[in-house]
């Protein structure tokens, strides 16, 4: 393992720490940072928003990552490649159930998941802020969807999102048997 690799485990590790949302609130504060929307941040800082976060390195870590992730030559870290990275391993099956799950869920079969996929699956009418008028079907809908989307919030899930989402509920459960059968289950599969 190289120096990249275990700053790398080093920081999956902080992160999984935080449960189930960590990478995925890791993802949605880099996301802040990225204030020019390159999708990218320099090692100065990526550092720095990692210290804000608690999760520390320095700057020869950082700028090793950044290194490793730096898909055009600019010197700066491509977050979505990073994050995916940092997304820990998990066996094929849970992988495979997680796909059955937005499989599931993207009707259209186009690789994104709307409200629109949602309704053919889902019904929003028995919710109580439905049911009291103060939200519409779509509005439930579009707020489940949220769950699982980017910090952009665009109303549209790929399945490199949910993964994210399900890679830091994968971390807390010790088996495959145990997350293919809440994944079924949750999602009758």
């Amino acid at each position: 393992m190289d120096a990249v690799d275990a700053t790398m485990e080093k920081l999956r590790a902080q992160c999984l720490s935080r449960g189930a949302s960590g990478i995925q609130g890791l993802a949605r504060f880099f996301r802040q940072l990225d204030r020019d929307g390159s999708r990218s941040l320099d090692a100065d800082e990526f550092r720095r928003g990692l210290a804000k976060l608690g999760l520390v390195l320095d700057q020869a870590e950082a700028e090793g990552v950044c290194r490793r992730w730096d898909r055009d030559g600019s010197g700066t870290l491509d977050l979505e490649e990073f994050l995916r990275a940092l997304r820990p391993p998990m066996s094929q099956a849970r992988e495979a159930v997680i796909a059955a799950a937005f499989a599931k869920l993207d009707r259209s079969g186009d690789g994104v998941v709307t409200v629109d996929d949602l309704r053919g699956v889902y019904s929003g009418r028995a919710h109580p802020k439905v049911r009291s008028g103060e939200w519409t079907e779509d509005e439930v809908l579009r707020r489940f969807l949220d769950n699982f989307d980017s910090s952009e919030k665009d109303g549209q899930v790929t399945l490199a999102e949910f993964q994210d989402y399900y890679s830091g509920v994968s971390a807390s459960m010790n088996t495959d048997e145990e997350f293919v059968a809440m994944m079924t289950s949750a999602w009758q599969l």
